[in-house]
Formats: structure tokens, C-alpha cells, sequence
């Protein structure tokens, strides 16, 4: 199994930009295509973006698409998610994910398999 930790969230002024990190430790990171999901207040965790195992197969909800970049780092275990142009709407706690399933990087939560705790995200208007 692995373990996530993600850091990188605060409280920055809407067009500002954060960049979130999960860094992972246990089986091999490159085993897993990893997705990043955020929850608001009140609301259902959302698909926010995913990527493959390796290369630069990614997916993005069509609410952060152009706005925000997923990318991986296998040498150094850790999944980065650059959020830039960001909204009040962008704001929740955000979750890496691992899916050890065979195939494409997915934005159904339900199939992931391994979450980290959260980190908050803030933007204020």
C-alpha cells in the first residue's frame, strides 16, 4: 500500500496562485495513477484532475481546466497540483488519491484506493 501527505494549502487572494504537493511513501509511487479531488462545505467531494502512472496522460474537471496543472514526479515520490487564476468556488479541502487499478488516470473517486488526509485550500474575494 502507500501513504499520502499532502501540503501546500493557505489562504490567498482570488487571480492568486497555490501549488499543492502529496508526497508519498510505501509501494512503488509509479505503480499508481493519482488523482487529486477537493470537498466544500456542504458539499460532495469533486473530481478536480488525474494522471497516469508515467508520461502525460492527464484529465481535468472542466472547472479548473486551463487554471490548474497535475503533474508527478516519480524520482522523488511526490504529485503536484498548480492552481493558478484562482476563485472563492476553488475553495475546500483538497485530497491526493492513489488507483493501483490497471488502465487511464480516472475522475470517479469511488476508485481510487489510498487518500491522504487534506489539506485546506482558502481563497478570499
Amino acid at each position: 500500500q502507500v501513504q499520502l501527505v499532502e501540503s501546500g494549502g493557505g489562504l490567498v487572494q482570488a487571480g492568486g496562485s497555490l501549488r499543492l504537493s502529496c508526497a508519498a511513501s510505501g509501494r512503488t509511487f509509479s505503480s499508481y495513477n493519482m488523482g487529486w479531488f477537493r470537498q466544500a462545505p456542504g458539499k460532495e467531494r469533486e473530481f478536480v484532475a488525474a494522471i497516469a502512472r508515467v508520461g502525460s496522460w492527464t484529465s481535468y474537471a472542466d472547472s479548473v481546466k486551463g487554471r490548474f496543472t497535475i503533474s508527478r514526479d516519480n524520482a522523488k515520490n511526490t504529485l503536484y497540483l498548480q492552481m493558478n487564476s484562482l476563485k472563492p468556488e476553488d475553495t475546500a479541502v483538497y485530497y491526493c488519491a492513489a488507483d493501483q487499478r490497471l488502465g487511464g488516470p480516472r475522475s470517479d473517486g469511488a476508485k481510487y484506493d489510498y487518500w491522504g488526509q487534506g489539506t485546506q485550500v482558502t481563497i478570499s474575494s
